[in-house]
């Protein structure tokens, strides 16, 4: 996180010769509150985190872009992509190259075919591949951005963030919402609104340290969102098909996850109706209702709000609230911000059946080594866990933890802007 950009990539003649580099990097970003809600169309709250993704990159004289992963050389994978500023076909599932196959494709069905350039571009990423924190957001966000500045684009951040939202979707092919390209372009601590306009909301609570767990499990975002998506379906299908269902409470629901208004449905007005359904479906439409009442309450914090000894009753349990208030006042923030992690890390373990033994173990050690909260970040089902910190110090303390619990690496960051151009490199 701290290396000089001299040092990120070092000597890069060495895969297209001499020559400028423009460099443009997007963060990854840690998925702080209301997890798998993007796609549902309700708010959810990415931070920015230091961990990012560079490119470097130069003009060629023809329509060719070459990209090269240095990453990926190292793991000794296939690492390079040449592909033409035109419509380009997918290569295989999984394949790096398509991220940037996707951004041109969208590009270029746009209009701006005759804007764009070939390019040689090299790729470095902080940011592990399928580690929950946005990998794939950030290769397409920085792409975006360094085409924007070198191609004269016109681009505003929220143009980046939906064409990458677009390349990622129809193009690449994953089924997910917006939450990882508006993070990682806007990077702080935002509120999203997944809902046209998709409303941006800066957070003025950004004091925030993490310390970041990397599990080593890997999962896919595309194996895990459809799934969930189908369960949704199926227990709103099954309640619209309902003579028991009221016809007002109907009108709010709908047939599918994104035809929902979550955000106008009591926990009260649908439960007596949830026998109806199987258990999965029933569990998956009570998290999203639980995390989402579990988000507005945490976004009063996030918006330095007054929270009295009531308002905590309201939304925590009694022996949490009695924890918190036992906390310094200065520190109590923090300490009401973790428990609503640790509520809607709950939530996705126990609704939405996204935790694994191993993750739980790792949690614990965390929670134990000082961590306020701790919850997935990302599709779950492995990846990381973001962790709520006092200081840097309690930081590297629960990271040492989750290693000595099964975890493969982690880092500590600050909350983290977003996507930008770096100074050039020469070559002197």
């Amino acid at each position: 996180m701290n290396e000089k950009l001299s040092d990120l990539l070092k000597k890069p003649e060495r895969f297209f010769g001499r020559g400028s580099w423009t460099i443009a990097s997007a963060p990854g970003r840690a998925d702080f509150l209301n997890t798998h809600q993007d796609y549902k169309g309700l708010p959810v709250v990415p931070v920015g985190i230091n961990l990012r993704t560079f490119m470097f990159a130069r003009f060629r004289d023809d329509d060719v872009l070459t990209v090269k992963s240095t990453n990926l050389e190292e793991l000794g994978e296939p690492s390079t992509d040449t592909f033409r500023v035109a419509v380009n076909e997918m290569r295989e599932r999984g394949f790096f190259g398509n991220y940037f196959r996707g951004v041109i494709n969208v590009l270029v069905k746009s209009g701006d075919e005759h804007k764009l350039r070939g390019m040689d571009v090299i790729v470095k990423s902080q940011i592990p591949i399928g580690s929950g924190l946005s990998s794939s957001a950030a290769l397409e966000i920085s792409f975006l951005k360094l085409l924007n500045h070198a191609c004269d684009l016109g681009y505003t951040n929220r143009d980046v963030a939906e064409l990458a939202y677009l390349a990622e979707t129809t193009e690449v092919g994953v089924s997910c919402g917006r939450l990882d390209q508006y993070g990682s372009t806007y990077g702080g601590v935002i509120k999203l609104e997944c809902k046209p306009p998709f409303h941006i909301e800066q957070l003025p609570f950004a004091d925030l340290i993490f310390a970041i767990i990397d599990s080593g499990i890997r999962h896919a975002t595309a194996e895990i969102h459809p799934v969930r998506q189908r369960e949704i379906n199926k227990g709103l299908e099954a309640l619209m098909e309902s003579r028991e269902v009221p016809a007002q409470l109907k009108l709010r629901l709908g047939r599918r996850y994104d035809e929902a208004n979550w955000e106008e449905i009591n926990e009260g007005d649908i439960t007596p109706y949830l026998p109806l359904l199987d258990e999965k479906a029933a569990k998956r439409i009570l998290y999203t209702l639980k995390a989402q009442r579990s988000t507005e309450f945490g976004l009063r914090i996030l918006r330095k709000e007054s929270i009295n000894h009531s308002g905590l009753i309201a939304h925590l349990d009694a022996h949490q609230a009695e924890k918190v208030m036992h906390k310094p006042f200065s520190e109590r923030p923090y300490w009401i911000l973790g428990e609503v992690m640790n509520q809607q890390h709950e939530l996705l373990r126990d609704f939405y059946d996204l935790s694994l033994p191993e993750l739980e173990k790792i949690r614990e050690a965390a929670m134990e080594a000082g961590a306020y909260g701790v919850k997935i970040s990302g599709a779950g089902l492995g990846g990381s866990l973001i962790t709520l910190v006092k200081d840097s110090e309690t930081g590297w303390k629960v990271i040492q933890a989750g290693l000595s619990a099964g975890a493969k690496q982690g880092w500590v960051s600050r909350v983290a802007s977003g996507a930008r151009i770096e100074k050039p490199l020469r070559k002197k």
